[in-house]
């Protein structure tokens, strides 16, 4: 008997090989029908004996193409059209997209054969792709996903590529992307230069740095083992300390370069293919001073396996092509004039990249693998389903800043876009803002749009002129915590809430980073514990000098050693921050967590400006990593505070006296777990709850995750952690949207 279904497919199935895995799919059951994408994501028609549509539908998941993410499936019943055949018919654009747009995919197995075959067309082609892989996010102008819509449209395919396009047999049907050297985009080199790509890997070679255009910017690249080379980058770029990434040419290299656990390893080869921060076990001079652990990640891009085949160095600095803490550069000219004196040579390539999307930066992490910085590969990814109909924008926070609109209850985390104190990164997220919006077809009329609490935030700025009639303005720290249950989708779920970071604006209008809520998002989250309040001398100058930061919690210590001598030996800064303070100018207040560690680390040595976000702390980590022993500091729990004067006092005396810094890095680390999961194992008692959540640019504290854990095993305590999301403030946008779906519920 022969039957008639309807099959409707949410999730990320556009962009990755789905309509081709569904003709051929339906080919093999000899179903009729057709297959469409829409805007919600695709459609199917099917008509045939009820054995084999169910046959279909049972092979629809399981056999799905590996980047496909299938949250949904729905089937209807509905009249037969007499059939006879199976197509794939054009796409329709009605209505408003909220299909998942599928982020860039590193090359296949099946194209890298065919790059590397002479007797293949597309032989050292450096734009081969399928539909299994190839940019996706990156040249996606508008949806639909086809090839009109996409930065592709101005290379008319060839007799070859719209033959494989058309046949439904050939893994290239349908791949949006498609091209060969003869109808499609090339490389180039400036200064013009014959073998681009060969003389690349030489100039690499001599240690010479380039920059490659690649698939969502620019990198600069140089030989890693070649200190003289690196030298000159930082020195180039204005990169003192911040580490560098590094791509190595295989798995193998990389074993050799560092630790690398099945998790790490898992990391690596995934689809997303981000960076991955692994343990070191050989030293790459000037790539990640002061620091054990590298950024690895292996090629992704056709170009990049080509350059390693060329002759490049196996282990090469891949950092974004940008001066320091802007934005990455993926336009040509401006590529040009922002590289110009740091470049010795641009490898250009003339596909058009849509949007800029840095690579992603990953871990595998004492609770399971974290993304530091999401982009490509994730981006533009559901990183959560909120219960909300409406759409919602929300614009994130200042440094770090990702944004997130939720459609239809999906919640699309924009990739990595930077701190908004630069004008570039301000540029790019308001780009960002219009691209989705844009792109998603959503009215401002039915947006409602979520901002942090920050009256002067730039984002809250900007938030505040959209044409958006409807403003949420959301707390930083519950928009940390908040952005751990949305992964969860607990919504109901009471939890102790731990955000501990460097800055955000509280209730009461002072520096919060040291906060923990009891509740839940349907009930909302109160303050119940923090850190002992500490003057911030300067504001948010403080967190670029740690002597600066650590006047305003010294201050509140009796007893403390000359520290102006050694082994101290604090600059004049020291003592003019201590005259703010007394004097009560420029003087603020703060619970900050973050700026606790730099404190700890001024103590310990670090006496000095940093040159990159975060720097003190993780200088303090790593030293603890070097010691021996295991003391703990006290961290008393004092009248609902936790008192950091104890810990701060005992680090001082111990350096006084002569112990090794490692030692007493160590015991503050553990020393702040400590303090920690007393606090926790308190308020779950207090509170009656089981389940905690930890978010906030502190727990990116690997060191520290480990003794909560440690420390907590014997209890019953279920301990919750970002995964998908940043645990720093490239989650907040995915908090906020979580928050305001919930509004009305009271969250002070």
């Amino acid at each position: 008997m022969t039957i008639a279904r309807t099959v409707r497919v949410h999730g990320m199935v556009q962009g990755v090989g789905f309509r081709p895995f569904v003709f051929r799919l339906a080919r093999a059951n000899s179903l009729a029908g057709w297959v469409l994408n829409e805007p919600h994501g695709v459609d199917i028609h099917l008509e045939g004996a009820e054995p084999a549509l169910q046959a279909f539908l049972n092979d629809l998941e399981k056999r799905a193409p590996a980047a496909a993410r299938i949250t949904a499936v729905e089937v209807g019943a509905t009249e037969q059209t007499g059939l006879d055949d199976f197509t794939i018919r054009e796409s329709r654009t009605s209505g408003r997209p909220t299909v998942r747009i599928s982020p860039d995919l590193p090359v296949c197995a099946d194209c890298l054969a065919e790059l590397f075959d002479p007797c293949n067309p597309r032989f050292g082609y450096p734009y081969i792709n399928c539909t299994n892989c190839g940019p996706r996010y990156t040249v996606i102008e508008s949806l639909p996903y086809d090839r009109a819509n996409t930065t592709m449209k101005h290379w008319p395919m060839d007799a070859l590529c719209s033959v494989q396009y058309s046949e439904p047999l050939d893994r290239r049907f349908h791949a949006q992307p498609i091209a060969c050297p003869v109808c499609g985009p090339q490389y180039h080199m400036e200064p013009s230069v014959p073998l681009a790509i060969e003389t690349t890997a030489q100039l690499l070679r001599d240690g010479r740095i380039v920059a490659v255009k690649g698939i969502g910017g620019y990198h600069l690249a140089c030989d890693a083992m070649n200190a003289a080379a690196v030298h000159a980058l930082r020195e180039r770029k204005f990169r003192k300390e911040k580490p560098f990434a590094v791509m190595v040419r295989d798995i193998e290299i990389a074993r050799r370069l560092a630790d690398i656990s099945s998790e790490s390893e898992a990391l690596l080869t995934s689809v997303a293919r981000p960076i991955v921060l692994v343990p070191a076990k050989v030293e790459l001079l000037g790539v990640a001073p002061g620091n054990s652990e590298v950024g690895l990640l292996l090629p992704y891009a056709p170009l990049h396996h080509l350059l390693f085949a060329a002759g490049a160095p196996d282990i090469l600095v891949m950092t974004s092509a940008n001066r320091s803490s802007e934005p990455i550069a993926y336009e040509d000219d401006d590529a040009r004039s922002q590289l110009s004196g740091i470049a010795d040579a641009f490898l250009i390539g003339e596909r058009p990249i849509a949007r800029r999307v840095d690579d992603s930066v990953a871990r595998a992490g004492v609770f399971g693998p974290v993304i530091l910085r999401r982009s490509r590969g994730y981006a533009p990814g559901a990183a959560a389903r909120l219960p909300i109909e409406r759409p919602l924008l929300a614009v994130g926070a200042d440094l770090k800043n990702t944004v997130t609109l939720v459609v239809d209850g999906q919640a699309f985390v924009s990739q990595h876009i930077g701190d908004l104190d630069h004008y570039a990164a301000l540029q790019s997220f308001e780009q960002t803002i219009r691209d989705l919006v844009s792109m998603y077809e959503v009215s401002w009329d039915d947006l409602l749009v979520v901002h942090d609490l920050h009256p002067q935030y730039a984002s809250t700025v900007h938030a505040q002129g959209l044409p958006s009639p409807e403003k949420l303005a959301v707390q930083h720290h519950r928009a940390h915590i908040a952005s751990v249950l949305a992964e969860k989708e607990a919504w109901e779920e009471r939890v102790i809430g731990v955000s501990f970071d460097g800055t955000g604006y509280g209730d009461d209008g002072s520096i919060w980073g040291g906060e923990f809520f009891a509740g839940s998002m349907i009930e909302g989250f109160r303050r119940v514990m923090h850190l002992r309040t500490a003057a911030l001398p300067g504001g948010d100058a403080s967190a670029r000098y740690p002597v600066q930061c650590a006047a305003g919690f010294l201050s509140q210590i009796d007893a403390l050693p000359a520290l102006a001598e050694p082994p101290f030996r604090f600059p004049r800064r020291y003592q003019d921050a201590l005259q703010l303070i007394d004097k009560k100018i420029r003087t603020f207040e703060t619970t900050s967590v973050g700026r606790l560690f730099d404190a700890a680390a001024a103590l310990l040595g670090f006496t000095r400006e940093i040159s990159f976000e975060g720097q003190a702390a993780m200088w303090l980590e790593q030293l603890a990593r070097t010691a021996f022993t295991s003391d703990a500091y006290p961290f008393p729990i004092d009248a609902n505070t936790l008192d950091f004067r104890p810990l701060l006092s005992a680090v001082a005396q111990d350096r006084l006296h002569g112990k090794e810094p490692a030692a007493i890095a160590r015991a503050f680390q553990r020393g702040v777990a400590v303090g920690l999961c007393a606090a926790l194992r308190m308020l779950c008692e207090n509170h009656g709850v089981c389940t905690i959540a930890l978010s906030g640019g502190v727990f990116q504290n690997e060191m520290l995750l480990h003794d909560t854990k440690a420390i907590l095993e014997p209890d019953a305590i279920r301990i919750w952690t970002n995964a998908a999301a940043p645990p720093n403030d490239g989650g907040i946008s995915l908090g906020q949207a979580a928050m305001a779906a919930f509004e009305g519920v009271p969250h002070a």
